[in-house]
């Protein structure tokens, strides 16, 4: 069985944040987030990093990031293109973004070819969570059904009060298998629990606190990347459709098809870690804190990487 492999989603633009977000330093020496969650997955076990990103991003992601995780980890790049679509489809007039997570995890289709952790760039996710995950994926191939892994958290944990985050919502058995979720694009802080809305706010559905959420932090074997490919159509077929210029190709949307179908199961892994992320500018002051209480308490060198 082949060693599991990290895929980094890198892809967005950071609309909401204003600017390329997975590029602005949050360490004391200008580490990234993207740093640390590199530096919790190498000492997971993690040996081969695949950055998801846009073209023309490249040259300044690899003097920003790449360079460096190049001279201790393997480093591979593959492009999320609007335009990387089955055959016989064509991007609509007026599209100017990719088509998703989903799509984001199908861009490393020709470099994936055995188990792999996929997590967004933008998202501190915590030490623990990479070496759960990084276990579950080597003990646990694919049998009768697919074997599949999640890392959820408290969706009180994942929230920021500066606007309104995207988040999968879960439901989870007893045994820690997932049953159902739910992408859901506007989730707001509220108090010690959440909020979501799906009509622009004129109404609110109320979320505890401890109600599992995914950050997008998955373990798949390689059938998740085939299944995803071979739906992908029947996504674009509808998306075409009924949203042609903003449609997105959740990964969520895939888990909750197979889960449904029968063909995989998903074991959670709970963290109870708070969520650190740049979803919007004035999140920063409260990433950069955190990073320093960490590395003064030891969790983190201060200089991170000891590269050349």
């Amino acid at each position: 069985m082949n060693k599991p492999v990290l895929v980094i989603m890198a892809a967005g633009m950071g609309s909401r944040y204003g600017g390329l977000k997975q590029l602005d330093p949050v360490g004391n020496h200008g580490q990234l987030i993207i740093d640390y969650s590199i530096y919790d997955a190498r000492r997971a076990g993690f040996e081969t990093v695949v950055f998801v990103i846009k073209p023309e991003i490249e040259a300044d992601f690899k003097t920003a990031i790449g360079n460096r995780v190049a001279q201790v980890m393997d480093v591979k790049y593959v492009h999320q293109l609007k335009d990387d679509l089955p055959a016989g489809y064509a991007v609509p007039e007026g599209r100017e973004k990719p088509w998703g997570t989903a799509q984001a995890a199908l861009a490393a289709r020709h470099v994936v070819d055995g188990p792999f952790a996929i997590i967004n760039a933008d998202d501190y996710y915590g030490p623990k969570a990479f070496q759960l995950i990084y276990d579950r994926l080597l003990a646990h191939p694919d049998g009768a059904q697919y074997a599949y892994t999640m890392v959820g958290y408290l969706v009180k944990n994942t929230v920021t009060e500066h606007g309104s985050v995207a988040r999968g919502v879960c439901v989870v058995s007893p045994d820690g298998a997932l049953e159902d979720i739910c992408e859901r694009t506007c989730i707001e802080q509220d108090g010690e629990n959440a909020r979501f809305t799906e009509d622009g706010g004129a109404t609110w559905t109320a979320l505890p606190g401890n109600t599992v959420v995914s950050m997008n932090m998955w373990g798949f074997t390689r059938s998740f990347l085939d299944e995803a490919l071979a739906r992908f159509p029947a996504f674009l077929d509808k998306a075409l459709v009924e949203n042609p210029l903003k449609g997105e190709y959740f990964l969520p949307s895939v888990v909750d098809q197979l889960i449904t179908e029968g063909k995989a199961r998903v074991h959670v892994l709970l963290s109870e870690d708070k969520w650190y992320g740049v979803t919007y500018r004035e999140d920063k002051p409260a990433v950069q804190a955190a990073i320093a209480e960490k590395t003064a308490a030891g969790l983190y060198p201060d200089q991170l990487w000891e590269v050349k």
